[in-house]
């Protein structure tokens, strides 16, 4: 397929490379450009006035002077649960804060206890109409974390129907284990009996079964200590299970350290940090600092330092944190739009994070994330716009015209 007459064809990259700091301001676009698609993936791409007759030969969509990125990246929802939680969105209208809700017994306890009583078949049937809904406002790649189960059941439960999303999609999808969400009622008074549980009962399992590509640890006052957390990890990687943290979500928890002393991937939320954690952060080979600004909007709690991480040249990524209980959408259109607003990241920035960093989160940089040859066709249409910068300006409205993935229209 040739596409022709797109206004601007975004984040048109020959190099793949992580963006740290000033770097993640440029985003290469071309304008009145042309895209060949051949066997689902990018084929070549160029200005509308360097082609020849011979081009002409394939199959022809004019693009209409739409816009044409590459399919938004998401690096860390939880697509998969059993119920949603408007009970509690009630009780945080009325003055209740997230910890208070989860010593009440909400929260990701409340998650469990719906999702243990819910079959994996209509677990799949929910979470494949999450997905197709998630697709057709641009992700083209997503990752899906466990941790509403809290037992061996529960976990392995939640990884099965990851693995067969992963079976029944054309969009990659990359399976996080989270077993160290927090910790059961039963084992409230003996932590380490469900430390244990997750490194010498589910670990093995989800190893044999090839469940996983990562291991997360919810590092946070209340829940996993910075000990707990790289202890958790490290069993992981014995297994193959490279780290991601949950890291100073709401506290200074040691999260960042822990996903620096683990060789994390990425650290994600971080809302609450210091000048310490922004310089670890900084280094060339620290992990991805992965922000979720649709969770500080919907829990109305400080939004993570992106401007300061951005200037000590830390690698930012952006994704949905879609979830029940903190940020019940997964529309990274808002979620570009919020990193604009609040965030105060340029629209450029916000793009990149969103798009190439986010595959760099989920290790799929090869395969999506830019404009590239060899890449998969996995492309956002708009209506035609005026410039970049209207999408996350219109917030409000869903500028989205046409979704490609593998090179075909969904």
């Amino acid at each position: 397929m040739l596409i022709t007459n797109i206004k601007y064809l975004v984040n048109v990259r020959e190099e793949i490379k992580l963006l740290r700091g000033n770097e993640l301001a440029h985003l290469p676009i071309l304008e009145n450009a042309f895209l060949k698609i051949k066997d689902s993936k990018i084929e070549d791409y160029g200005l509308m006035s360097e082609l020849k007759d011979d081009d002409f030969n394939d199959e022809i969509y004019d693009a209409k002077q739409a816009t044409v990125l590459p399919s938004w990246c998401d690096s860390h929802t939880h697509l998969v649960f059993a119920a949603t939680r408007e009970n509690e969105f009630i009780g945080k209208i009325k003055g209740l804060s997230y910890s208070e809700i989860a010593a009440k017994g909400g929260g990701i306890l409340n998650s469990a206890n719906k999702l243990n009583e819910t079959s994996e078949g209509i677990l799949l049937e929910q979470a494949q109409a999450r997905l197709n809904e998630l697709i057709l406002l641009g992700t083209g790649a997503i990752e899906i974390k466990s941790g509403y189960g809290l037992s061996v059941e529960g976990e392995l439960k939640m990884l099965r129907v990851i693995q067969q999303l992963k079976k029944q999609n054309s969009i990659p999808i990359k399976s996080t284990f989270l077993g160290a969400h927090a910790f059961p009622a039963v084992y409230k008074e003996n932590r380490m009996a469900y430390i244990d549980l997750i490194i010498n009962d589910m670990l093995p399992i989800i190893a044999k079964e090839n469940l996983a590509d990562y291991i997360d640890v919810f590092c946070e006052q209340g829940f996993f200590t910075q000990e707990e957390t790289e202890k958790i990890c490290f069993a992981g990687t014995t297994y193959g299970l490279k780290p991601k943290i949950h890291a100073n979500q709401l506290n200074i928890s040691g999260g960042v350290q822990a996903g620096i002393n683990t060789n994390a991937i990425s650290v994600d939320h971080l809302e609450t940090i210091g000048d310490e954690e922004i310089q670890l952060l900084s280094a060339t080979n620290s992990p991805i600092a992965t922000l979720l600004p649709s969770c500080s909007f919907f829990l109305n709690m400080q939004y993570a330092p992106a401007r300061q991480l951005i200037e000590n040249n830390a690698a930012i990524a952006l994704a949905s944190d879609y979830n029940p209980g903190s940020s019940p959408s997964g529309n990274m259109n808002f979620v570009v739009a919020l990193a604009c607003i609040q965030l105060k990241m340029l629209p450029e920035e916000a793009i990149n994070a969103a798009t190439i960093n986010g595959a760099f989160a989920m290790e799929l940089q090869n395969e999506v994330g830019s404009i590239t040859k060899g890449k998969r066709a996995n492309l956002i249409f708009t209506q035609p716009i005026s410039s970049l910068s209207l999408l996350p300006y219109s917030f409000g409205t869903n500028l989205i015209d046409k979704i490609m993935i593998n090179g075909n229209f969904i």
